[in-house]
């Protein structure tokens, strides 16, 4: 008999999931107390449907939740944001040929003698703005360098203030605070008048390189051109000190905003969400929110996912529940962003199988999942015991030409070292091997663990040595699991003996 299971959700009212927990098909069957059999397989991505309200909502499959980061020549470029009205670059035929070949070429002579091959015209121009912005749509900052150098160094091009951020910027995220630092001061000797946005990315690289000094020396400079600190600014050192690792500092730098005045933004207040929910600290997550609105800041798709994911973190799955709900009743369709910080919440607080239908709804809705969206219910099976449903994930996951990353394996690692399956563990760390994927300390560890509480002292040996002689560094947990094995060993002496002295003499220094 197919076991069932009743959902602890307000959300979605009373649902009762059957899931197939061995069939070859990743879907699980979702029915109600009012509609029991109804299937998802037969269902149709209609563009309507009915809330728990009754009221009629439309859902667009082409309506894209988030922005990313980019420029358009000729209307500015807002630090952190999408493009001007979310207006993306339409590339040509030749700055695809451009794209293409920068995105594989590494070599910087042999980009110069592409780009100056080019005729200088303002088709060409546009083209090589573009090509940029493409790539910084797509991260790829060392394309962007070649490029912005080039520009900058050997075009008959007059560059423009865009093409100095385009290059501060990759610089800043390659960590090359002196080039970002140089590009600057290029940009002053060229007359060309530097934006707040110029100043924002400027103050990141600092920040994310650590030099606070430096980075507070970039509010001097703005005000010797007369420009005030504005919300853009504060929000790159905000997010630059957060992501230097700089929490506290983050927070100081807020009640600085606040007190100029500058009004905090609502990417402000979506960050320093994050930032508690980072923290396990889900009641000030809130309470940043609760006074983002008292401020009449309007928080977007993000902010709510961040929120989500807040709660998410320390389990609280009704809490998680209710956001998610608040963020309909706003008006956004959850992305695939919001599904899997729902189903994480699901996952976290112990509740498998209403994680999966999460990942079901989230199908039904038209939203396909991405790689986290398996990887999370994965881990929700693993931390449930459940490995045979842990792999059946997992193997949809390639069948469906998801490649497994090394977090992936991971998760199936740790699914099976809980039920003490020393064969299939070995078998996974073989398989990430042939898939080019070489285990990494945290792997090596796992595998420590399950040896370790299995009484597997040799083979915990032969593990300590492939640390030592490869490319492996031993960290903390190293060697607290080894201590684990020796103090529980009912054999202290046959463990002692298991290990080499160096290793024994740095546990029980």
């Amino acid at each position: 008999m197919t076991e069932s299971w009743v959902l602890p959700c307000t959300l979605f009212k009373c649902i009762i999931a059957r899931p197939r927990l061995h069939g070859h098909d990743f879907k699980w069957r979702l029915s109600s107390s009012s509609e029991k059999g109804s299937s998802l397989d037969s269902f149709k991505r209609d563009s309507f449907y009915i809330d728990k309200r009754g009221k009629l909502r439309r859902f667009d499959h082409r309506k894209v939740s988030r922005k990313k980061g980019g420029s358009l020549r000729g209307q500015g470029w807002k630090y952190g944001s999408g493009f001007v009205d979310g207006i993306f670059p339409v590339l040509s035929p030749s700055a695809q040929q451009i794209l293409s070949f920068v995105t594989e070429e590494n070599d910087a002579n042999r980009v110069n003698a592409c780009l100056d091959a080019l005729p200088p015209t303002h088709a060409t121009w546009d083209d090589v703005i573009n090509v940029a912005v493409q790539l910084r749509l797509n991260k790829k900052w060392h394309p962007i360098i070649l490029i912005g150098e080039w520009l900058l160094h050997r075009s008959s091009f007059q560059p423009d203030v865009i093409c100095y951020n385009l290059l501060i910027d990759a610089y800043g995220h390659k960590s090359m605070y002196q080039k970002a630092e140089s590009t600057y001061l290029q940009l002053i000797e060229a007359r060309c008048v530097p934006t707040e946005d110029t100043y924002a990315l400027l103050l990141k690289a600092y920040c994310t390189c650590g030099l606070l000094e430096k980075a507070e020396a970039v509010y001097a400079e703005m005000r010797k051109y007369g420009l005030p600190p504005s919300a853009a600014v504060y929000n790159a050192y905000i997010d630059g000190l957060m992501k230097g690792g700089k929490p506290e500092k983050a927070l100081k730098i807020f009640d600085r905003m606040k007190r100029e005045p500058c009004q905090p933004t609502t990417e402000t207040y979506t960050m320093l969400i994050n930032l508690f929910g980072k923290a396990s600290k889900s009641y000030m997550a809130l309470k940043m929110f609760n006074e983002m609105r008292s401020q009449r800041c309007k928080p977007n798709i993000c902010t709510y996912t961040v929120l989500i994911n807040a709660f998410a973190r320390e389990g609280l799955c009704e809490k998680a529940e209710e956001i998610f709900e608040q963020l309909q009743e706003a008006g956004h369709e959850p992305d695939v962003y919001a599904y899997n910080a729902l189903m994480e919440a699901y996952s976290r607080a112990g509740y498998p199988y209403g994680a999966a239908e999460i990942f079901s709804l989230m199908q039904h809705m038209g939203c396909e999942p991405d790689r986290a969206s398996f990887n999370i219910m994965v881990d929700a099976y693993g931390r449930s015991g459940l490995y045979k449903d842990a792999e059946s994930v997992f193997e949809d996951m390639k069948r469906i030409g998801i490649v497994p990353t090394m977090k992936s394996h991971m998760l199936l690692l740790c699914a099976y070292s809980k039920s003490g399956n020393i064969a299939k563990c070995e078998d996974i760390v073989r398989q990430m091997r042939q898939s080019g994927l070489e285990p990494d300390t945290h792997v090596l560890n796992s595998m420590l663990n399950l040896y370790g509480r299995l009484g597997q002292f040799k083979k915990m040996e032969e593990v300590l040595n492939a640390m030592e002689t490869g490319p492996y560094l031993a960290d903390i947990t190293t060697y607290n699991t080894l201590i684990n094995a020796i103090c529980t060993s009912r054999v202290f002496g046959k463990s002692r003996g298991a290990f080499p002295d160096d290793s024994y003499q740095k546990v029980t220094a």
